[in-house]
């Protein structure tokens, strides 16, 4: 059973950064593909970030490129998205997704994934 476990969610102002981590247990993360989604109160959950199990293919929402960035270490079980320049509209509970999958593209819905975290709250004060 996969079990994820995200941390580094907080309370930021405008303009600042947070890093947030997810840490994987179970399967061989080496074949996931991971993606971030968030949630914001009273809407869908979106997509954010994913990265391809080789850490050669990265996907982003629209909303988010240019200012937040998705790795992963294979050898820690670990990725991670590294929020800059956050805005208020980025405040919602940040997901952790992960499908373990041989295909070469990352996926970008929630349907696609089957394991998730219980995810970690960022609220961005204007």
């Amino acid at each position: 059973q996969v079990q994820l476990v995200e941390s580094g969610g907080g309370l930021v102002q405008a303009g600042g950064s947070l890093r947030l981590s997810c840490a994987a247990s179970g399967g061989t993360f080496s074949r996931f593909i991971m993606g971030w989604f968030r949630q914001a109160p009273g809407k869908e959950r979106e997509f954010v970030a994913g990265i391809h199990w080789s850490g050669g293919s990265t996907a982003y929402g629209d909303s988010v490129k240019g200012r937040f960035t998705i790795s992963r270490d294979n050898v820690k079980n670990s990725v991670y998205l590294q929020m800059n320049s956050l805005k208020p509209e980025d405040t919602a509970v940040y997901y952790c997704a992960a499908e373990p999958s041989f295909q070469t593209w990352v996926m970008r819905t929630t349907r696609e994934y089957d394991y998730w975290g219980q995810g970690t709250q960022v609220t961005v004060s204007s």
